[in-house]
């Protein structure tokens, strides 16, 4: 299993246009600097009124599927 660790700052609007599948993946950075783009779905098990913000944990399989993602902070 592969992690990465992201930083993902999603205001209530922008998780809302994601949770209803309006936008289908999230773009976040990594904390070392690269791009990673993981299913939208995964921030409905994290979001909050306020939205979503903080460092995450994506873990990903060997081929790059999308397991869980785990607040780090």
């Amino acid at each position: 299993m592969q992690t990465i660790d992201v930083v993902i700052n999603l205001n209530y609007d922008e998780c809302l246009a994601h949770y209803e599948g309006r936008i289908a993946n999230v773009r976040a950075r990594s904390i070392d600097g690269r791009w990673v783009i993981f299913p939208a779905e995964a921030i409905r098990r994290i979001v909050s009124r306020d939205g979503v913000r903080g460092i995450y944990r994506l873990s990903f399989t060997e081929q790059g599927r999308f397991i869980s993602i785990k607040p780090l902070n």
